[in-house]
C-alpha cells in the first residue's frame, strides 16, 4: 500500500509542482523514486518529527502542498501540538501520512502501534481523515490529496496488502463509501476501514456469510447520503471493522452519525450497530499483524 501510494504521489508531483515531500529518516526502498526525480522538492528532516511538522507547516505557508511521511506514531501523536496549532489551526495545506497501521509493525510493541491516532486527528477542525484499505484506494487517495487544498491525516498499511477492489481506476470524493462485495438480498453490511479490509473480505467469502462489504476510506467526513442509503438496504443492521481503539474510530464516527441523522429525522429507523475493534489496552503481548488481530479478537463474528 505505502508503494502504490508514493508510486501515484510521484506521478502526480510530475505534473503538480506544489507537492513536496518531507520525511522523518525512513522509507528507504519506498520513497527513492520520488527523491531521485524531484530532488528539490525533496526533504529528510530526520528523527524530529515535530520539527518535521513545523517545517511543513512553513513550506505550505509559502505555497507547497506538504507530505510529512514516517511510521505511524511519530508523525501524529509525537507532534500532535504541532499538526493542531501549526498545520489545522492556520488551514495549511500539510498531508500528514502515516505507514504501518494498527499492528503492522507488531513485533516492534505499543511504540510502533497506531491504534488510536484516528480518534486523535479526526477530532481536531479542519482535518479530513483518509484510511485506505487496498493499494487501489491508496492510489486513488493520493490522487485526490494531490489537488485537496487544506490538512490531511493519510493512514496506510505497510507492505502487502491485498487488493480488494475490482476497479483498478477508482476516484474518490471526500467522505465517499466504497462497495466492495454486493449481493441481492443481504440484510447486513460489514463497514471495513484500512488494510484490515482485505481480511474481512476473506471470511465474508470464505464463511459464505450473508453481508455486503463497503469500504470506509475517509472516517471524516462521511458521506451521510451513502451511509442513509447502506442502513435503509440492510434492516438487520451494520458492523462496522478496524484495527484502531473501539473508542473514537471508524466505528464511533459512524455510530455518531447515525445517531445524529436519527435524531434530526434524515433516519426513520435506528439500526443494530456491532463494533469490532481493539478493546481499551496496549496489547500485552507482540507477533505478527496477523497473531494480534486474532489474540485482539479482530474478526467480524
Amino acid at each position: 500500500m505505502r508503494t502504490s501510494f508514493i508510486n501515484q504521489l510521484l506521478e502526480e508531483a510530475k505534473t503538480n509542482k506544489k507537492i513536496f515531500l518531507v520525511i522523518g529518516d525512513l522509507g528507504y526502498h519506498v520513497v527513492e523514486p520520488f527523491m531521485e526525480a524531484i530532488p528539490e522538492r525533496f526533504l529528510n528532516a530526520g528523527i524530529a518529527e515535530q520539527n518535521m511538522a513545523g517545517v511543513a507547516a512553513g513550506l505550505a505557508m509559502t505555497g507547497y502542498n506538504v507530505y510529512i511521511y514516517s511510521i505511524g506514531n511519530f508523525p501524529t501523536l509525537r507532534c500532535l501540538e504541532q499538526i493542531r496549532n501549526d498545520i489545522a489551526y492556520h488551514k495549511a495545506n500539510v498531508k500528514i501520512v502515516s505507514v504501518g497501521a494498527g499492528y503492522a509493525y507488531g513485533s516492534l510493541g505499543a511504540t510502533h502501534q497506531p491504534t488510536e491516532e484516528i480518534g486523535a486527528l479526526r477530532a481536531i477542525p479542519n482535518m479530513i481523515v483518509a484510511t485506505p484499505g487496498d493499494p487501489v484506494e491508496a492510489r486513488a487517495i493520493a490522487k485526490f490529496s494531490a489537488e485537496y487544498d487544506g490538512p490531511m491525516y493519510i493512514r496506510l498499511g505497510k507492505a502487502g496488502e491485498k487488493v480488494a477492489h475490482t476497479e483498478e481506476c477508482l476516484t474518490v470524493n471526500a467522505g465517499d463509501i466504497l462497495p466492495v462485495m454486493l449481493n441481492d438480498g443481504n440484510k447486513r453490511a460489514v463497514l471495513a476501514c484500512g488494510n484490515i479490509m482485505a481480511a474481512a473480505k476473506a471470511q465474508i467469502e470464505e464463511q459464505k456469510m450473508p453481508y455486503d462489504l463497503y469500504s470506509v476510506p475517509f472516517v471524516k467526513p462521511l458521506n451521510k447520503e451513502q451511509l442513509k442509503a447502506i442502513v435503509e438496504k440492510h434492516p438487520e443492521g451494520l458492523i462496522t471493522i478496524e484495527e484502531h481503539q473501539a473508542s473514537t474510530g471508524m466505528g464511533s464516527a459512524i455510530v455518531e452519525q447515525v445517531n445524529d441523522m436519527f435524531a434530526d429525522g434524515v433516519l426513520k429507523i435506528y439500526p443494530a450497530i456491532k463494533r469490532v475493534a481493539i478493546p481499551d489496552e496496549f496489547a500485552p503481548v507482540v507477533g505478527t499483524q496477523t497473531y494480534l488481530r486474532e489474540y485482539e479478537g479482530l474478526k467480524i463474528g
